[in-house]
C-alpha cells in the first residue's frame, strides 16, 4: 500500500522547477508537466483505436515509473540526461542508482510492481505504449517551450532548443494521435484546455509551500487510486478506470475554477448547482473530442465519487465492497468512486500537511488535517486500512 515516504516523493515533484535557467511568465513544475503528459498520452492511446498492441496498464505504469525516475535525477538538465541515455552502459548505471534510491519506497507496493519498475528502467523496449509516452512527453515539453520562447525571444539557446524538440517530436509523427493533434484544431484545443489547469492553483486563497495546481492534484489522485486498486486485487479495467477518473475528475474546474469545500458546504444547494453547471459546460469539452471518447469522459467527470458497473443495459451504482465481491471483472467496466474520493481527500490532506510542515499556520489548513485524519482513522475499503496511511503522519 502507498505510504508516507512514497507520497512525499510524489510531492517532491511539486517543488521541482522546470526551465529554471530561463525567464518564465508562469511557474512550470515537474508534477504539472507529468500530469499534462498523461492527459496527452490518453489522447494518443485513444486515437490508436483497437490496436492489439495497445496496453493501457503499461501506459499508466510507464507514466508512474517515468515520474519516479525524474524525481531522482532532477538535477540533470534534459540535454545532459538525453546524452546519458545514448550511452547504454551509463544509462543502465543511472537507472540502477534510481532503483536503489526508490527500492524501500516501492517495495511496499509488492514484489510484482517493483519487478515491473526494474524491468521498465533496465530493459526498455520500443513498444507502441512506450512510444505513446515518449510522444506525449515531447508534446508537453513543446507546449511549455512555446511559453518560454515568447518570454525569451532572443534568449540564449532558444533556436537550438526549438530544433532539438522538433527533431525529437518528428520521431513520433507516424502515431495516429500526433497526426490528429496536428490536423484537428479541436483536439489541440482540448490538450491546451487541460494544460491550463496547470495555472489554477489549489487553495489559491492561502499561501502554501509547495503550491500545487489542479492538474498536479489530479495526477496524485490518479496514481494513488491506481496503486490502491492494485492493493485490493482489482481487475485491469477497474485499475484503468480508477486511474483515469483520478486524472480527469477535476476537469470541469477548468470551466468553473476551484471552489473550496467550505464554500460548497456552507451555501445550501450550491454543490448541486455547481454540478449542474459543470455538466452543462462540459458540453463544450465534448465538442472538442471524438464522440467515441464521450462515454469515458462522462464516467471520469460525472458522479466521479460514485462506484459504478455496467450490469445489464444500464450503469448501476455500487459500493467498492460489492465490486470486489461480484463485479471485479473487465466485462463489468467497474469504477470505484469510494477509492477516488478517499484518494482525493488524501491528496488534500498532503497539501495541507506539507504547507503546515513548511511553516504555514493558517487555521483552515490545520482544520483540514484534523478533519480528514479523523474521518479515515477507522475506515477500510475492501479490507485495506486507510487509517494505516494517516498513522504514518502522527
Amino acid at each position: 500500500m502507498i505510504r508516507k515516504s512514497l507520497l512525499l516523493k510524489l510531492y517532491d515533484s511539486a517543488g521541482m522547477e522546470r526551465w529554471n535557467d530561463k525567464m518564465r511568465p508562469v511557474e512550470l513544475r515537474e508534477m504539472d508537466k507529468q500530469a499534462h503528459k498523461m492527459v496527452i498520452a490518453y489522447m494518443l492511446a485513444k486515437s490508436e483505436g483497437n490496436n492489439p498492441d495497445l496496453d493501457w496498464i503499461e501506459i499508466i505504469e510507464g507514466g508512474i515509473f517515468d515520474l519516479l525516475q525524474r524525481i531522482v535525477v532532477t538535477d540533470l538538465k534534459p540535454p545532459f540526461f538525453h546524452r546519458i541515455e545514448k550511452d547504454r552502459e551509463q544509462y543502465e548505471q543511472l537507472n540502477r542508482y534510481v532503483i536503489k534510491e526508490l527500492k524501500d519506497d516501492i517495495a511496499e507496493l509488492g514484489n510484482d510492481f517493483f519487478e515491473r519498475f526494474q524491468y521498465y528502467l533496465l530493459q526498455p523496449k520500443e513498444t507502441i505504449n512506450r512510444r505513446i509516452l515518449n510522444a506525449a512527453h515531447y508534446y508537453a515539453t513543446s507546449w511549455e517551450f512555446d511559453i518560454i520562447e515568447r518570454a525569451n525571444p532572443n534568449g540564449y539557446e532558444m533556436a537550438e532548443i526549438r530544433k532539438q524538440i522538433e527533431e525529437k517530436s518528428e520521431q513520433y509523427y507516424d502515431l495516429k494521435g500526433i497526426q490528429l493533434l496536428t490536423l484537428y484544431r479541436n483536439l489541440k484545443n482540448f490538450s491546451n484546455l487541460c494544460g491550463e489547469l496547470r495555472f489554477q492553483i489549489r487553495w489559491s486563497h492561502l499561501h502554501r509551500i509547495p503550491r500545487t495546481s489542479v492538474l498536479g492534484h489530479m495526477l496524485v489522485v490518479a496514481i494513488s487510486s491506481y496503486l490502491f486498486s492494485l492493493e485490493i486485487g482489482a481487475c485491469p479495467q477497474r485499475c484503468i478506470n480508477n486511474y483515469f477518473t483520478g486524472l480527469f475528475h477535476d476537469l470541469p474546474e477548468v470551466l468553473t475554477r476551484d471552489i473550496i469545500s467550505p464554500v460548497k458546504a456552507q451555501v445550501v444547494g450550491l454543490d448541486k448547482l455547481i454540478k449542474q453547471y459543470e455538466q452543462e459546460e462540459m458540453l463544450k469539452i465534448y465538442a472538442m473530442v471524438p464522440q467515441t471518447w464521450h462515454a469515458d469522459l462522462r464516467m471520469y467527470t460525472e458522479n466521479e465519487f460514485e462506484g459504478r458497473v455496467n450490469a445489464g443495459p444500464e450503469t448501476k451504482p455500487v459500493s467498492s465492497a460489492e465490486i470486489s465481491k461480484q463485479y471485479n471483472k473487465d466485462s463489468y467496466n467497474p469504477r470505484d468512486g469510494e477509492i477516488i474520493k478517499a484518494m482525493d481527500e488524501l491528496a488534500a490532506f498532503m497539501e495541507a500537511h506539507l504547507a503546515v510542515q513548511n511553516g504555514m499556520q493558517h487555521p483552515r489548513l490545520k482544520e483540514t488535517i484534523t478533519r480528514i485524519k479523523d474521518k479515515y482513522n477507522n475506515t477500510t475499503i475492501c479490507g485495506v486500512s486507510l487509517g494505516a496511511i494517516y498513522k504514518d503522519f502522527s
